[in-house]
């Protein structure tokens, strides 16, 4: 990988605060909806019509309605449940709405190339960058507590790349004549931040030579000198990784990696579990999060940098999703950040770095963790070996 300027890309104006997804998330989604003067891109990979997707679209809506430009681009596969009545309402109601790729009517259709990134830009100003989907599961509901997850709130410069990556998306979905919007940033209404905080935009898009996120989780892993910590769902790093996070370990840095206790996806989580022995044999310290169903995507290094989006450490994130991560390199947010990491390895989860730490899993199990694994692997290539990459 070249070994470019490490400062590259990133922009100052910037002041950034860590969201937990939740109430806290979506009091946060609400309240920057209600801010937009002129425009809104709203880009998820799962809009469900519960009753917390019909409470964003109720303020998207309103929005519209308010003369506030509103454009909602949602995943053709992940969202192929939301009806066409409620599409058709909103779109009454004034929001442009467009599907990323619908299942086998997209010009340039591939399977497990999906929308994975979630994105709110509000004015080019303000933007709320996560893993967040839309639907109760994400959310504090009566007897059930929201999926872990995150996102950064960002007010500044950044913002302003984030409108220019939302825009050249909604404008490739588009079918036949779908009119397409011009790029124009919107006058600002406010100063830029006062504070300094680096931040930039990562991408990743492997068909589009877009390999942003996965070169920084392997430069961060290079250049770590003290500490890593990092919580992802589905943590199946490829080789390459394995092979970082294994130096970095005798150079003396100490990796911690928190996994799902709870999943959604069963066979991705034996999957996961087959890999714990490696991990272990190479002394990563493992917990796995117990309070609910691990969903973030998030990590922090050596006290001063740390990323935050929808890149999940695995194959399928890095060739084959649409992902968007903002790292920020910064000491008070890497702070903000391991904290969270801190309490959440004390109070909520077991850890598996002990030894016989691995007892549980019996012979009959490890074989079923390889099976899973084998067949993940395996499904993946056959899903993706026709990808080829192409510049537009």
């Amino acid at each position: 990988m070249a070994r470019n300027n490490p400062l590259n890309g990133y922009t100052s104006k910037n002041r950034v605060q860590l969201v937990r997804g939740g109430t806290t998330y979506f009091s946060s989604l609400s309240e920057l909806i209600n801010r937009a003067r002129v425009s809104i891109h709203f880009q998820v990979y799962i809009l469900e019509e519960d009753e917390t997707g019909h409470v964003v679209l109720e303020h998207l809506c309103r929005a519209a309605e308010r003369g506030i430009a509103v454009y909602i681009l949602v995943d053709g596969y992940a969202s192929q449940h939301l009806s066409k009545k409620r599409i058709r309402e909103i779109r009454t109601r004034g929001v442009k709405f467009r599907w990323f790729d619908p299942l086998l009517r997209s010009r340039n259709f591939y399977f497990g190339r999906r929308l994975h990134q979630k994105v709110c830009v509000v004015d080019a100003a303000y933007a709320l960058v996560g893993g967040v989907n839309i639907s109760n599961r994400y959310n504090d509901m009566p007897g059930q507590s929201a999926w872990l997850d995150w996102a950064i709130l960002v007010e500044g410069e950044v913002p302003e790349k984030l409108y220019q990556v939302c825009l050249e998306l909604w404008n490739k979905s588009g079918w036949g004549k779908a009119k397409q919007v011009r790029f124009k940033l919107p006058a600002r209404q406010l100063a830029y931040p006062d504070t300094t905080c680096l931040v930039r935009v990562r991408r990743q898009d492997w068909v589009r030579f877009r390999t942003e996120i996965s070169n920084s989780y392997l430069r961060m892993m290079q250049d770590a000198k003290q500490e890593v910590y990092m919580l992802s769902s589905y943590f199946l790093p490829g080789r390459q990784m394995r092979n970082a996070m294994a130096a970095a370990v005798k150079r003396g840095v100490k990796i911690y990696v928190i996994a799902a206790g709870k999943s959604d996806v069963i066979m991705a989580k034996e999957a996961e579990r087959y890999l714990y022995r490696w991990l272990l044999k190479n002394n990563v310290q493992l917990y796995e999060y117990q309070s609910s169903v691990l969903h973030g995507k998030i990590s922090c290094a050596d006290g001063k940098w740390a990323t935050v989006g929808s890149f999940n450490i695995n194959f399928i994130s890095a060739y084959a999703s649409i992902e968007l991560n903002l790292e920020v390199l910064d000491e008070f947010f890497a702070a903000a950040v391991k904290e969270q990491f801190i309490a959440i390895i004390n109070n909520e989860s077991v850890s598996l770095t002990g030894v016989g730490a691995l007892q549980q899993f019996g012979l009959f199990a490890r074989i079923w963790q390889k099976i899973c694994y084998t067949s993940i692997r395996l499904l993946f290539v056959l899903f993706t070996f026709y990808y080829k990459q192409r510049r537009n």
